[in-house]
């Protein structure tokens, strides 16, 4: 496995390994909750003393970008969570109109983030991408709903890994956390409608292929067609759960008439 941290070359300072975490976790190589390595290891990793490691430390946790737990060693702090807190979150949920901003966003954003990919994806990312799209075919034919619906967040993610821009990785994984907690899509009603599954399944797939194919145009052309679809799916699945609601509410109220009418009749 290569070796993600470098050592330390003519520095006193802590300043070195400060910039070494950090852009660690700006590039997401580092994710949120990762735990680093004990500080013996680290020091020994860095070429530093761990008098230096200590204050890098102190100065990232001060920051806000690493958390210590008591015996649990240090993490990543879960800075992309603190983008949607929970009051904002709640709020948003209950929003029809940030539905629909949530999709017009998700739109733009993963056409940009598929056509980057195709254009600067290295055989590690594409790698990558081929193997979620390997898990996701199988959890698909398995009829695996939950292995699934994880897959296609992993996927989207994927993807905007390998679009190799900061900003748009960091604004993505925010935008994918929602996804994961189904706030504005609720992939379970999505899913449940007839050939949705395949339809999505063959959506990712070509999102990925064409990353992976190298295509700019068929990536991004995807990744719109497959948010179009999405929107309209939302839309159809919500239609069919207002019916469903209204026909229990119609045989509740007809089977409760039919149980006072039999009373009536017997007294």
């Amino acid at each position: 496995m290569e070796e993600i941290f470098a050592p330390i070359e003519h520095s006193r300072t802590s300043d070195e390994v400060v910039h070494q975490i950090e852009g660690l976790i700006l590039e997401g190589i580092f994710r949120a909750g990762d735990r680093l390595p004990g500080e013996r290891e680290l020091s020994r990793r860095f070429d530093v003393s761990r008098p230096i490691l200590r204050d890098a430390l102190k100065e990232l946790e001060a920051r806000g970008l690493l958390v210590s737990r008591h015996g649990g060693g240090t993490h990543v702090a879960d800075i992309i969570g603190e983008v949607f807190t929970r009051p904002v979150l709640d709020l948003i949920a209950t929003h029809k109109k940030a539905a629909r901003d949530y999709l017009e966003y998700r739109r733009e954003m993963e056409a940009v983030a598929a056509e980057y990919a195709a254009r600067r994806a290295t055989p590690d990312d594409r790698t990558m991408i081929e193997d979620v799209l390997g898990r996701m075919t199988a959890a698909h034919n398995g009829d695996d709903f939950a292995e699934e619906a994880a897959l296609d967040v992993e996927l989207h993610g994927a993807v905007g890994e390998s679009a190799h821009n900061i900003i748009l990785l960091h604004t993505l994984r925010s935008c994918y956390r929602l996804l994961a907690d189904d706030v504005f899509v609720n992939r379970t009603l999505i899913y449940a409608l007839p050939g949705a599954r395949d339809d999505l399944l063959a959506q990712h797939l070509a999102i990925g292929e064409a990353v992976v194919a190298g295509d700019p145009s068929k990536a991004r052309a995807a990744a719109r067609e497959h948010i179009d679809y999405v929107e309209r799916a939302m839309s159809e699945a919500e239609r069919s759960e207002g019916w469903h609601k209204v026909s229990r509410l119609r045989l509740m109220h007809r089977n409760g008439s039919e149980t006072r009418k039999t009373m009536g009749n017997a007294h």
